[in-house]
């Protein structure tokens, strides 16, 4: 990450203050495709709800020039809504084992300077520090290769993942629905990637 950022960490209870920071953050990148996400505030108070009840929540925020440019999120699977923890339930796995993965948005003309890791890196320390997790999970939209409102050259995250050690697992699935810009409310299923959390010495 370069010198021109910084990144705060926000727990548990410090979190509400910085929800409408994420929400106007969410409701900006997420328009883009592959989420074509038509937000709103009131929807996304209600989303982060989870987030701002849970003491073990967290918010991983890049600053540039005091003005929050990214966030990521994360919070026990336990402390998120069924939705979220359904798949795992359907799968066998203790949902207390979990350490969930929320979004990770950042604005593009930040992107490409190592904050993507300095957020990953951040969450799973944390995770880590907690004791108890087994795992961290986040969740992708799925889409077809052959939509046509893909962007030319649009190159997936697949590959950082990987990199980072996630695994996506075909048939740990979950639906949800939001507003797509033009189409009206669209369920959606998105499926999540995994990595085993290796234990602090």
């Amino acid at each position: 990450m370069d010198s021109s950022h910084t990144i705060g960490l926000f727990r548990g209870p410090e979190i509400s203050a910085r929800l409408d920071d994420v929400a106007r953050l969410r409701i900006g990148v997420f328009r883009a495709w592959p989420y074509l996400y038509e937000g709103s505030f009131e929807y996304e108070r209600e989303y982060l709800a989870s987030y701002a009840r849970s003491k073990d929540s967290l918010f991983v925020l890049a600053f540039d020039d005091g003005e929050v440019v990214g966030a990521s999120t994360g919070l026990p699977l336990a402390d998120d809504t069924p939705e979220f923890r359904k798949p795992f339930v359907e799968h066998g796995m203790e949902v207390e084992s979990v350490f969930y993965f929320g979004e990770s948005v950042l604005l593009p003309e930040h992107r490409g300077r190592g904050i993507g890791h300095a957020f990953f890196d951040r969450r799973e320390a944390y995770a880590r520090a907690l004791g108890g997790f087994q795992w961290t999970a986040f969740c992708s939209v799925d889409r077809e290769d052959d939509d046509p409102r893909r962007p030319q050259g649009h190159r997936p995250n697949d590959a950082f993942w990987h990199k980072r050690g996630y695994q996506r697992r075909a048939g740990m699935t979950m639906h949800l629905p939001w507003e797509e810009a033009g189409q009206g409310e669209v369920d959606h299923s998105l499926t999540f990637w995994l990595r085993e959390l290796e234990q602090a010495a």
